[in-house]
């Protein structure tokens, strides 16, 4: 007898959408088929919703232990499950300590384990302090290695020299993980963020100090160390067309580099900056409309494989203030990235269905190793979610999970609702409440 049958609904695969019914053993898929004879202990009618796969955020910060009044691992993870997620990756920064050697992957490990309501996997930094322990956060179980090119905003996670970064990627190579990089030049976004400020501190001169060719330059370092070391690399946050392009040609050349861009660089341009104020303050920035325009078009051939939300919230009172350089840059999104995409994609693009399955589920499971998630396959987890596309809902305050109720997308009507989110067969979001799993796991790099 199977433990559930998901019944009639569409199921979402890399093939193509499917009507099926998805029966679950052991929490795993056990058999997909038109209709399933046999009985099973517990059966949900999927008729009229569409079966996606879990989403898996491979970017977010969830900013636990030791500041979880920012956000809090139970609040992030429950915000993703309401969201249709599954897993997520946190990454090392804003939490303290940093996870820059194993004592403190223990202490984000033990966090996790008895507060989140998803599977996760830990990302361990890269900076000139650590790079000896980069071993020890392998061994431990790291999906890879999260490294900044400019000033992370935080004295705790120093930038990467060029040296220092080249060392981490031969390293990185070595241990067969891969490094993510946020790709802004030190150099210049200082020497321009000067120039800016002697002009004004409104965020017309916060965009003026982080133009497009600074993400360009960091890029196209990136793409050569990682050339040069064998090293596998992840640009995180991709914010322009021109830099997808940028990594789009190296990897067309050899070079093995994965790349992500967030709902919110294709959900808004820099025109909105001034309507949003610092809850659309992000870095790299909102870009001008020509580059959007260019991110959509490579989002729709093919050539950026990951959405992730970059989840970087904080307390209220950083986002207030007549400073815009002084004010904390960061989205609060990681409940809205399946709304964002269905949305400005789906209805309003045309990306189809499996195609943006791809972005936040599968891609993101085949890039790091996963083998055992992102699809709706037999002998895969149990990690789906239940869609209807057929209904329509504003975003209100009441609506988000998150610790603090500040998003750029209040008061946006998005297509689509997620009825339910399942993981290993287990409900753990279903008629709008967040249910606790059974269990949750950490997740390593298996192939």
């Amino acid at each position: 007898m199977l433990d559930l049958i998901v019944r009639g609904g569409t199921l979402v695969t890399p093939e193509g959408l499917q009507r099926a019914d998805l029966g679950v053993e052991g929490g795993q898929v056990a058999v997909i088929a038109p209709e399933i004879a046999e009985p099973a202990r517990r059966e949900v009618s999927a008729q009229g919703l569409y079966v996606f796969p879990g989403l898996i955020d491979v970017h977010v910060h969830f900013n636990e232990p030791g500041q979880a009044h920012w956000e809090g691992i139970a609040t992030g993870s429950a915000a993703l499950a309401a969201g249709g997620g599954t897993a997520f990756f946190d990454m090392p920064l804003n939490s303290l300590p940093c996870t820059l050697d194993g004592p403190s992957f223990d202490l984000k490990l033990s966090a996790m384990r008895a507060q989140s309501h998803t599977d996760f996997a830990l990302w361990g930094g890269l900076t000139p302090k650590n790079l000896e322990r980069l071993p020890e956060l392998a061994e431990r179980g790291v999906i890879g290695f999260k490294a900044f090119m400019c000033n992370s905003g935080l004295p705790e996670f120093p930038a990467c020299d060029d040296a220092t970064l080249y060392e981490g990627m031969r390293t990185a190579a070595q241990l067969g993980l891969p490094v993510a990089v946020h790709a802004e030049s030190e150099a210049l976004t200082a020497h321009l963020t000067q120039k800016a400020r002697a002009l004004g501190t409104s965020w017309r001169e916060y965009l003026a100090s982080r133009p497009v060719f600074t993400e360009l330059e960091a890029i196209g370092r990136a793409l050569l160390l990682a050339q040069e070391t064998g090293c596998k690399l992840h640009i995180v946050h991709i914010s322009s067309g021109s830099g997808v392009a940028l990594a789009a040609e190296a990897r067309a050349k050899g070079v093995d580099v994965s790349l992500e861009t967030c709902p919110h660089y294709l959900a808004f341009t820099e025109d909105d900056l001034e309507r949003l104020g610092a809850v659309g303050k992000c870095a790299p920035p909102l870009r001008a409309r020509a580059e959007q325009e260019g991110l959509w078009s490579h989002v729709l051939k093919g050539s950026v494989d990951i959405i992730g939300s970059d989840h970087s919230p904080s307390p209220p009172e950083m986002k207030r203030g007549e400073d815009f350089f002084a004010l904390w840059g960061g989205i609060a999104g990681v409940q809205s990235t399946l709304a964002v995409l269905l949305t400005e994609g789906w209805q309003g693009r045309g990306l189809p269905l499996e195609r943006l399955a791809a972005l936040l589920a599968q891609g993101p499971a085949q890039r790091f190793g996963l083998t055992r998630k992102g699809r709706l396959e037999p002998g895969c987890d149990a990690d789906f979610t239940l869609v209807n596309l057929e209904r329509e809902h504003t975003l209100t305050s009441q609506d988000l999970r998150y610790r603090h109720a500040i998003s750029p997308y209040l008061n946006r009507t998005f297509r689509g609702i997620v009825e339910s989110t399942w993981l290993r067969g287990e409900p753990i979001y279903a008629e709008g409440k967040i249910r606790k799993p059974s269990s949750v796991c950490l997740l390593t790099r298996e192939a």
